[in-house]
């Protein structure tokens, strides 16, 4: 049985290669760095902000057992349900319920990450209930039958052609439509499904816990579209979106948006606090939000790992990183890929299963870098490598191969046991296969160089 680990290298040699595939992802991270580049110019002092992004994120962390309470206590007082799951099946079953008790046939749903980390649509095809995105990205990767390829550009592997491919296929429109014509498509397609949906889904990019409200930041208006037709909403949102203050909108919006998508902010841009108000025209008749947790409270007990929960899912580190932009977003067999789903995912899911995506890095610090909220990525990933190591994770022989390593690297004379001839017959015989097809193996000389060294002293000597 092929394990994930072993999926992952097969995938990642195909797609490193894959030329057509390096091209769009290329143009299409380049337009992104170029658009970033200038939205962070427009920050005075942009390290302050970051800087401060990150002690809010800290404060949160550190007492998310009173941020929580003070949310929902706050949500409550304006009409919102609060429903708490442990893991993706008890979220599953509480939507499933909700929407049940509605007698709910049709979901409506804007994009959220967290949906696609609990398997909601497949999970509601299931239980016999439609469920459409209405986000152009996830439309698209719907209609192919597709996950997201990236956190916030689901659709980023695809080409405009292949898009307009896929649109006179699916939906006759001519098969050179340009991307003006395929949104209105899109646009037609969905508009009536706002109104006859049953319920609308969202995530949520931040819950505020001094109004009770979850803020959602987007660019097409589909959000608002979702969470204002249909009579109930469901938002469901991670526990580490919490943030103290509306206040603090102020600073998360603009480093969300501008690392995001290189704008100083999203041209939607919307506060929920609850279903509508008896003064209020429009908004759903019930409101429910569900605080999800699946594994973060495992990353919370990691004190050295537990800032990869600081996240606000901008995705720069993703467009940062060599090995997101050689091997794509479905390579990772994940819901968060790239550097960041890298330290999440084995907290998350497993470490056994997962711990690869911690290799999958150059460690080169881009990542960290780039992360709007100081998240130090490369050194989780570090400390996730070690972990699985400490936690006796990875395969015997890895651990006897690294233990034969250091008493060599221990000890000058056991190095040099065997000669070159020997260490470059033992590379081909056992380590040719994990160098890597592509690369020739390195020669060692015949001599090392403190023999070198030791036979030009005597030579001196003499």
């Amino acid at each position: 049985m092929t394990t994930i680990a072993e999926e992952f290298l097969v995938k990642a040699d195909g797609k490193a290669f894959d030329m057509p595939h390096r091209k769009t992802i290329n143009n299409n991270i380049g337009k992104y760095n170029a658009a970033v580049e200038r939205g962070l110019s427009k920050f005075e002092n942009l390290e302050a902000s970051k800087k401060k992004a990150h002690v809010i994120k800290w404060r949160v962390m550190e007492n998310l057992d009173k941020f929580l309470p003070e949310f929902e206590a706050n949500f409550i007082k304006r009409g919102g349900k609060v429903i708490w799951a442990n893991d993706v099946e008890e979220a599953q079953r509480e939507i499933l319920n909700i929407i049940q008790k509605r007698n709910g046939k049709t979901v409506i749903k804007s994009k959220s990450m967290t949906t696609e980390e609990i398997h909601l649509n497949e999970f509601l095809e299931k239980n016999d209930i439609e469920s459409l995105e209405s986000d152009l990205g996830e439309y698209i990767v719907q209609l192919l039958d597709q996950k997201p390829y990236h956190i916030v550009t689901p659709a980023m592997h695809l080409s405009k052609e292949e898009i307009a491919a896929l649109f006179h296929e699916k939906f006759g429109t001519p098969v050179d439509a340009t991307p003006q014509q395929l949104t209105q498509k899109a646009r037609e397609l969905l508009r009536q499904k706002y109104l006859d949906a049953d319920i609308g889904i969202s995530g949520g990019n931040f819950l505020i816990a001094d109004t009770g409200s979850i803020a959602l930041t987007e660019n097409e208006g589909n959000a608002r579209l979702c969470t204002t037709f249909p009579k109930v909403h469901i938002a469901i949102v991670g526990i580490e979106k919490i943030i103290p203050s509306i206040a603090d909108l102020d600073l998360f919006w603009p480093l969300l948006s501008s690392h995001g998508t290189g704008q100083n902010l999203t041209v939607y841009n919307t506060i929920l606090s609850g279903p509508r108000q008896a003064n209020e025209t429009d908004g759903p008749e019930e409101m429910y939000v569900i605080l999800l947790d699946n594994g973060r409270t495992n990353l919370l007990a990691q004190k050295d790992q537990r800032q990869a929960l600081y996240c606000i899912r901008c995705g720069a580190c993703l467009n940062a990183c060599p090995v997101y932009k050689n091997i794509g977003g479905h390579t990772y067999n994940t819901t968060y890929s790239g550097p960041i789903g890298s330290i999440i995912t084995p907290h998350f899911k497993g470490m056994q299963e997962f711990k690869h995506l911690s290799y999958a890095s150059s460690l080169c610090g881009k990542c960290s870098e780039v992360c709007p909220v100081k998240i130090d990525i490369h050194k989780m990933l570090l400390l996730n490598r070690r972990d699985a190591a400490s936690g006796h994770e990875n395969t015997k022989l890895e651990g006897i191969g690294w233990s034969l390593w250091k008493k060599g690297m221990q000890k000058r004379s056991l190095m040099d046991f065997f000669g070159g001839k020997m260490k470059n017959f033992f590379l081909k015989k056992f380590f040719k296969k994990s160098w890597g097809k592509h690369r020739s193996m390195p020669e060692i000389a015949p001599k090392s160089f403190a023999k070198q060294w030791e036979e030009v002293k005597k030579s001196a000597e003499q």
